[in-house]
């Protein structure tokens, strides 16, 4: 199907929105008023941008406070309205969106709105131009879309018709099931948004927080499921007001709605992609660093071992268990410090799931390798990490094939072949890429999102979301939020599983590691909440091990040090527990952020 984005949605210049829409792959603009009176070019100039770009001028957008208003008002609606017509003309837009009225002015008259309505399409016929007519969820007296539709049925107008909103629909718990009963010719046009699902004032959620389908908590796919019932053959417009992507880029911030337009037309049968290849378990994490020896001592105190060498690159393989840790030594700038730079992905059908992210926008990265070098797909997260594509021996998907090929096992080196394994990754996002993160590894890798939680640090608020494969063999946490200039907040960090925390801890420490001390304070608290066996919490308090327990079994684990932007963590999980110990986030950010940790 066609698509198109209102220039609101996106960051800067209405020339340079344009410019990000046409990249991005979309097919046609929704003009937002205040983006062309901004504007140094002229309507005809803009027309011809838009031409030159590929892009047709689908809506202009919005016409206010129009309908069921006294005479003298309606009066001077229609000559505000036969210059937006006159300048449609010019910019070569055919359809005008007319939001339902919020003026105090405004009466509870649908048979004064409809007649009103109807003249203003009369108006608008004499230009070639059809009128929308949307209800906001907010409007005075027309606030859902069956009401606004039965004055456009009332009326009676070719020129009129309706606009359906997904944001407005949903927002106000409207069954969208109605909208089958609405001839599809009638329906002009369609915006789609999605939202988070908080208690708030509707106006302030519209205007601040609706996101791109797939990032919210909203149904657009089960709405648009009835829109094209009905018989529309529109084009899928978003229309997005959210804070974030008004500061972001608007290159990447087009990119991601138009991957969020793909994965919604894939959901609906309307579009057919790549079929998602969900990732089996976690290969390897690869360390960037310019100073081996801290990552390196971390590492041998966590009771990994050197076992291999790249044959023609900087990399070394540590391996405990399951767990593969890969050492990079190319930095070079040390400022950079220790970052967490790629994960490699088990996948069984690897050229697939790069076919997969190629046709939802994920960057394919260029890798340079030797001739002998396996030749691994690799596409950038939108946090810049690289997400390898590695494949799986036919003996299992627990023992990985061919990239393992490109090191040179070192001489009597023997890494533990306990239960050590990766039980998840904690990436932070820049504070733009959070939504377009949770969307990228849902519909770029097919992993299940969790609901969004709030975390607290001490300077304010941080939201996490997990995405998962189904037995959790892939955890990856997604977190974002303002916090000072401490790289402890801003790291990456690499949680171990382990069958026991508490051994592992002391081996940790009997190592020369060190662990993250917590308040006692954080203890008598837990001795409040949980019952635990005789010494039990003792040994907690000792080690720094923090206790969680839901439903599903307890969750057990403690920190490392933070070496440049990385830490580890230990993680003793009940079978039955999902969680990734939320509740215990503050009492380790506020810690970290001490810096209480000896250096």
């Amino acid at each position: 199907m066609r698509t198109s984005i209102a220039t609101v949605s996106l960051s800067g210049s209405l020339t340079e929105k344009l410019t990000a829409a046409a990249r991005a792959g979309f097919d046609g603009v929704e003009i937002f008023e205040n983006d062309l009176l901004a504007s140094p070019l002229t309507p005809e100039e803009i027309r011809a941008r838009c031409a030159d770009l590929g892009l047709s001028i689908d809506l202009y957008q919005p016409m206010r406070d129009i309908e069921a208003v006294p005479q003298e008002v309606f009066t001077r609606n229609l000559r505000r309205a036969r210059h937006k017509f006159e300048l449609m003309e010019r910019l070569g837009a055919d359809t005008v969106l007319v939001c339902s009225s919020v003026s105090p002015l405004a009466l509870d008259d649908d048979a004064l709105a409809t007649e009103q309505l109807a003249q203003l399409a009369d108006l608008a016929r004499e230009s070639g131009i059809r009128v929308a007519y949307e209800a906001l969820a907010w409007g005075r007296h027309v606030n859902r879309y069956d009401h606004a539709w039965r004055i456009v049925e009332a009326a009676g107008h070719p020129a009129l018709g309706t606009c359906l909103d997904s944001f407005h629909i949903l927002s106000r718990g409207s069954d969208p099931r109605g909208i089958e009963d609405i001839p599809g010719e009638k329906i002009f046009f369609l915006q789609l948004a999605d939202a988070p699902l908080p208690a708030m004032d509707v106006l302030q959620w519209s205007r601040h927080h609706r996101c791109f389908p797939g990032q919210g908590g909203f149904d657009v796919a089960g709405l648009l499921r009835h829109v094209l019932a009905a018989g529309y053959r529109g084009p899928l417009s978003l229309e997005v007001f959210n804070d974030v992507f008004r500061q972001a880029d608007a290159g990447s911030t087009a990119v991601d709605a138009h991957r969020s337009l793909l994965l919604l037309q894939e959901a609906v049968g309307a579009a057919q992609l790549p079929p998602p290849v969900v990732p089996t378990g976690v290969a390897f994490a690869e360390l960037l660093t310019p100073d081996a020896e801290p990552v390196t001592a971390l590492l041998a105190a966590l009771g990994f071992t050197r076992a291999a060498r790249h044959r023609g690159k900087p990399v070394d393989l540590w391996q405990r268990g399951e767990a593969r840790i890969l050492v990079n030594t190319a930095a070079t700038d040390r400022r950079d410090g220790t970052r967490l730079a790629a994960i490699g992905l088990a996948s069984p059908d690897p050229a697939a799931a790069a076919r997969r992210a190629e046709a939802l926008h994920a960057p394919v990265l260029p890798r340079r390798r030797a001739p002998e070098d396996a030749p691994l797909d690799a596409v950038a997260a939108p946090d810049g990490t690289e997400l390898f594509f590695v494949a799986t021996a036919d003996s299992g998907e627990s023992r990985l094939a061919d990239w393992r090929g490109d090191f040179a096992d070192l001489p009597d080196a023997r890494a533990p072949s306990d239960g050590t394994r990766i039980d998840h990754l904690a990436l932070t996002q820049p504070w733009h890429h959070f939504d377009e993160a949770t969307l990228f590894h849902r519909s770029v890798l097919g992993l299940d999102a969790q609901d969004s939680v709030d975390l607290a640090d001490p300077y304010g608020l941080r939201r996490s979301r997990a995405v998962a494969n189904q037995d959790g063999s892939v955890r990856i946490a997604l977190t974002v939020g303002a916090a000072p200039a401490d790289e402890t907040l801003h790291a990456a960090h690499l949680a171990l599983a382990t069958d026991d925390v508490v051994a592992a801890a002391r081996a940790f420490r009997a190592a020369g590691g060190r662990l993250l001390p917590v308040p006692a304070n954080y203890y008598d608290d837990l001795a409040a909440r949980f019952t635990f066996a005789e010494g039990e919490l003792e040994t907690y308090r000792e080690l720094g091990i923090l206790y969680d327990q839901d439903a599903g079994g307890a969750f057990r684990h403690c920190y490392t040090e933070t070496i440049g932007h990385v830490f580890f963590e230990l993680v003793q999980r009940d079978p039955g527990h999902q969680g990734y110990g939320a509740a215990n986030a503050p009492v380790r950010l506020a810690a970290q952020h001490t810096g209480r940790l000896p250096r």
